[in-house]
Order: structure tokens, then sequence, then C-alpha cells
């Protein structure tokens, strides 16, 4: 596997700070035990690990990230929390088939901070739509436009309206925004 780069934000406290909430924002997406979920950018584990929680063990989590010490990281934490249902995955999600899962794969994917990361964004986002499974939705949650010291920097965050556009690009279509917390927006698409 490639060396990959650094990430472009601002590294954060222990947790999210306070304002991206996961438990909220995967309870607001009704996730049932037996889901698949897919955690693109899974970074620390915030999503992946309540999420392995709540699909159980008949559900599956896979925490997709393209820096080698985020998979080792949620890894080590699944193991501590006796966690069986989390499968990491080291992965590229700016290439095709990046992310290794089949076709179709899960029920659920999450997209949280890495877009403004991603340099091709169209591509991450075309990977979603091939992972997700007919009638499967996507979780876009990213920095919004409100001035915060953590977090990047305010040129490279990206406006609602564009991630909006480059996810209906892709496939999918939107159903709605969702209260993401402080700081952040959330929107949610599904793959007809």
């Amino acid at each position: 596997m490639p060396e990959f780069p650094e990430s472009k934000t601002t590294p954060m406290p222990r947790g999210t700070g306070g304002f991206l909430h996961p438990e909220r924002t995967l309870a607001e997406l009704e996730i049932r035990p037996g889901m698949v979920v897919a955690d693109f950018g899974c970074g620390g584990g915030y999503f992946s690990i309540p999420a392995a929680r709540l699909v159980g063990e008949g559900g599956k989590v896979f925490a997709v990230d393209v820096q080698k010490q985020a998979v080792d990281h949620v890894r080590s934490r699944a193991n501590l929390d006796h966690l069986l249902n989390v499968e990491t995955v080291w992965a590229d999600l700016e290439t095709p088939k990046g992310s290794r899962l089949h076709d179709a794969a899960a029920d659920l994917v999450i997209i949280a901070n890495i877009l403004f990361q991603a340099e091709k964004k169209s591509e991450v986002l075309a990977e979603a739509w091939r992972v997700l499974r007919t009638g499967g939705r996507l979780m876009i949650l990213e920095w919004d436009d409100t001035p915060f010291p953590a977090g990047p920097a305010p040129a490279l965050r990206i406006p609602k309206e564009t991630a909006r556009e480059l996810a209906e690009a892709a496939g999918l279509t939107f159903v709605r925004e969702s209260n993401a917390g402080s700081h952040h927006y959330g929107l949610l698409f599904k793959k007809q």
C-alpha cells in the first residue's frame, strides 16, 4: 500500500470537542441490528464504534481510512470493546473500487469530515454509490462556514451546496438536511 498524505485538519483534543455528536447523528439515521455500515474516513472511530454497537452481532461496520494509523486505532478500540463486527480497511477512497468493499455491500455509508481533504471528491462519492445497496443511504457530514479555530482552514471547507451537487452528480438523491451539531452540516442521500 502506498504512503498517503497527512491529514489537512488541525488535531482535535480527545473526542470530537463536543460539537459533533456521533450518537445523536446515528440515532437520527435509525440504524437497526443487522445493518451494514461503511464509515469512509473513519479516523478515530467516532462513528464506527457506536455504529457497531447499534448494528449488533448480526451487523457489520467497515471502518475505512487512508491512514494506517487510523485503522489500527479503530481496530484496537473495537477489540478493547469486544466488538467483533468491526472490520477495518486501509484503503484509498479516491481510486476506483478503492474501499475494496463489494458492490452493493452497505445499507449506510457515512462520510464525515473527509471531503474537504479529498483531491478527487467525485471519486469518493462514486465509491459510496458503488458500495451502497439500492435504497441505501449516504450521510455526508462536513465543516460548515462558522468560524472556529479547529478543523480545516475556511478556504478548504466544502459549502453544503457543493457537497449536495457532488453527491447528486454521483447518482444519489437528496433526502434532507440533518442537525450535525455546531460547526458542521449534515446531508442525507439515498441510492434509488
